[in-house]
């Protein structure tokens, strides 16, 4: 929880200022004093990133005073909406994530840079004590995640992971359901994803004006810029991610977790097989199918929509439920009209029913010091199926797992899959 210390010194910031605030900025027309405000930094301003300032500076307890990104385009873009937004030039953009965590009067950071920068940025900002909005999927890799949380618990922040659904009334009641027993005993789980993109061999290409193209590399391999390698292309290229199974696999395999009860443990046993280009720039599973065994009996399959319908279908002795985005489907169809009771398993409600609830989970669990709705924890252990999954559609064979010791158990080939190496001088 941010100390009246840390407060003090954000508030300290915009005293020296050398320039005339707006009202609003001092604590007048209704809105807290500065020093009663987070201030906020944002490192990637993708796509996510720029979507989470477009929510975040509608939050009144809390500025925006840093964007940061490789892309001097998407920096000084973000910041201009911040500044607008404000009424103001307050907001810095700054090219150099280091530079941003090292930034005084900043409590906390909004993460949302490709898969390959999870660990590195998100460790850098917790041994600096920010308090940490992260994107989903965790982590590139099993381990990376698992040092993640590490950190992340040895500086006692607030970690929250960008897992909104988890945020939203119709999973949450669909959890419920389920963890009350409604459908009878769980049987089996089914999460349905996207299928994965594909594109050709693509040219080398000039790298753009303003963009750094080797940091944006960072720890992954070097290799030439073309223009379908970044930005949002990241996802379907396995030095960068995992393709939808870890893109929507987050999401939803989190969702399943959180109805199975399964925060704190993972499976004994994935395999399945996926389709994975032979040739092109995007290499990751366009198809796939893989099924995980818990120890409860519990079984749980993770399929491309040309086998499962989108959304996560829990089946029970008793019924089923199922829900997705757009809603929520029971067998009975009386069981979406029921009423949780007071006795009754209630999973975290916060405030609002849609994406901005959960960023304002974020800053209340910051204020207040209670956990989030999407602890880092709970992340490490639901993408870690996916890449589970991942792992065993490449190798082709069934994986066995420890999740209490996080470890594949009596393949050496799978285990050096757990991480994989980084680009000097890059590394955890």
């Amino acid at each position: 929880m941010p100390t009246r210390r840390t407060f003090l010194k954000a508030a300290a910031l915009v005293a020296a200022a050398p320039y005339i605030v707006p009202a609003a900025a001092l604590g007048r027309e209704g809105l807290p004093a500065p020093s009663q405000r987070l201030t906020l930094g944002f490192i990637g301003l993708g796509s996510m990133g720029l979507r989470h300032i477009q929510g975040f500076v509608q939050e009144t307890d809390c500025r925006i005073v840093a964007a940061c990104d490789v892309d001097a385009s998407r920096r000084e873009a973000a910041a201009a909406v911040v500044n607008k937004s404000y009424d103001n030039r307050d907001c810095a953009p700054v090219h150099d994530f280091r530079e941003m965590i090292a930034r005084p009067g900043v409590d906390a950071l909004c993460i949302a840079v490709p898969d390959h920068w999870h660990s590195i940025v998100g460790i850098a900002a917790a041994r600096a004590g920010k308090h940490i909005y992260g994107e989903k999927p965790l982590a590139l890799t099993i381990a990376e995640g698992r040092d993640m949380v590490s950190a992340v618990a040895r500086a006692g922040i607030v970690w929250e992971t960008g897992s909104w659904q988890r945020s939203t009334a119709q999973f949450r009641l669909a959890c419920e359901l389920v963890r009350n027993g409604r459908i009878g005993k769980l049987q089996r789980v089914e999460v349905g994803l996207a299928e994965s993109p594909t594109v050709g061999p693509q040219p080398p290409m000039p790298v753009p004006a303003g963009f750094d193209y080797d940091l944006w590399l960072g720890p992954a391999p070097e290799v030439p810029y073309t223009e379908k390698r970044c930005h949002w292309n990241f996802r379907w290229i396995l030095d960068y991610s995992g393709g939808q199974v870890t893109d929507s696999g987050a999401h939803d395999i989190d969702i399943a977790h959180w109805g199975m009860n399964a925060d704190a443990t993972g499976p004994l046993r994935v395999e399945g097989r996926g389709e994975f280009p032979s040739n092109g720039l995007w290499d990751v599973a366009t198809r796939f199918r893989f099924e995980c065994t818990y120890a409860s009996g519990v079984t749980m399959e993770v399929a491309s929509s040309d086998r499962l319908r989108i959304g996560v279908r829990f089946v029970g002795t008793g019924g089923w439920v199922f829900v997705h985005r757009a809603g929520l489907k029971t067998e009975p169809a009386s069981l979406a009209r029921e009423t949780i009771g007071p006795s009754e398993i209630h999973l975290s409600n916060p405030t609002g029913n849609d994406r901005q609830g959960h960023r304002r989970d974020f800053l209340d669990a910051v204020r207040q010091g209670t956990p989030p709705i999407a602890p880092i924890e709970a992340a490490q252990r639901s993408i870690t199926v996916a890449h589970l999954g991942n792992i065993a559609m490449l190798l082709g064979r069934p994986i066995r797992w420890d999740p209490a010791r996080e470890a594949i158990v009596d393949d050496e080939a799978a285990a050096r899959m757990l991480r994989r190496p980084m680009r000097a001088p890059w590394h955890i």
